[in-house]
């Protein structure tokens, strides 16, 4: 039985016109999501989204959470708790500046797109109920880039809390997509008094799942899903609660997978380095070989990712999508 591993169709004319020069790798953006934990009785579950079947990329695909990075976070003062922004660039490999820009697009998306906000006023406090209408039109005015998030944070008073925030893996999208992402997934515990809903324009769907129920229903073809996302539910499965995910973080290596190609003869092998369970062998298909033409060289404006949306119900069947392949879920 075939697994719900997302996979466009287009990707061999893709990766055939990079090697032949027809087409050029894109820069990818910086982007940022969340794996936001609760505590069940049954063991920790993992809140996600399902992406809407009409959406440009990752249709039909179960993520978390997140976003693109928003240029205005480098450069502006930004209330913060927790460890410092020098910190957080040693752990992610960035500069202090992008440090902050990521760790700032981790905590807006999953405002944004769950409305669960790890922000305090204080060092050692976080909001409570954040579902009110005033909630509500600064959720809407982030989202819409009518507010950027230290305007929003000044404006209430509040300081992010990095320190609730765990970074756990860093996933890049291959050179072979015009849609590509340099994404840090990150690893955080719903605070107590908040509760996630689906606010997200892209996710037709949420849930609450435990990380092994979500993975077998992936086996079953039952749940779409992308690497990275099977990848680090995985991972999760071995922790009892969510604190002790969180605290599990910190030895967590975050060198970037990058998926690569080669090809066997007129065989097309894509694998995700230290990831056997994705690789895929690709047989050619008429005309493939000659290479048609594989679309724009230029990536157009993408649409939001994070890594976006399921419900109550944890395993709708899917079918494949055929989009690109964003890393996680970013915008």
């Amino acid at each position: 039985m075939p697994n719900g591993q997302w996979y466009p169709p287009e990707w061999p004319v893709r990766i055939r016109a990079l090697a032949a020069g027809e087409i050029t790798a894109m820069t990818p953006r910086r982007a940022a999501t969340v794996m936001l934990l609760r505590d069940d009785p049954a063991g920790p579950a993992v809140h996600m989204l399902r992406r809407r079947a009409s959406m440009a990329f990752a249709a039909g695909a179960y993520a978390y959470p997140g976003g693109g990075v928003d240029p205005r976070d480098d450069d502006r003062t930004v209330g913060w708790a927790g460890p410092g922004r020098d910190v957080w660039a040693r752990r992610l490999g960035v500069d202090a500046a992008s440090a902050q820009a990521i760790v700032c697009a981790a905590v807006r998306e999953t405002y944004e797109e769950a409305g669960v906000l790890l922000a305090g006023e204080t060092a050692d406090t976080v909001v409570g109920d954040t579902t009110g209408d005033d909630w509500e039109a600064d959720r809407d005015a982030l989202a819409g880039h009518e507010l950027s998030f230290a305007e929003f944070l000044n404006r209430r008073g509040l300081v992010l809390r990095s320190d609730l925030l765990g970074a756990w893996a860093r996933w890049i999208t291959p050179e072979f997509e015009p849609r590509r992402y340099d994404t840090w997934f990150f690893v955080a515990a719903l605070p107590p008094g908040q509760r996630t809903r689906n606010v997200s324009t892209e996710a037709d769907r949420t849930v609450w799942i435990r990380p092994a129920e979500a993975t077998e229903a992936y086996d079953r073809g039952k749940l779409l899903m992308m690497p990275p996302t099977v990848a680090t539910l995985r991972q999760l499965q071995s922790y009892g609660t969510a604190d002790e995910a969180l605290a599990g973080s910190d030895g967590r290596d975050l060198t970037p997978v990058l998926a690569t190609a080669r090809l066997e003869g007129e065989e097309l092998v894509l694998s995700w380095p230290g990831h056997e369970e994705f690789t895929k062998r690709v047989e050619p298909r008429p005309g493939e070989q000659q290479g048609r033409n594989p679309g724009p060289s230029h990536s157009p404006s993408p649409d939001r990712s994070p890594g976006q949306s399921p419900s109550s119900d944890p395993s709708p069947r899917q079918s494949p999508s055929a989009h690109p392949y964003p890393s996680g879920g970013p915008r």
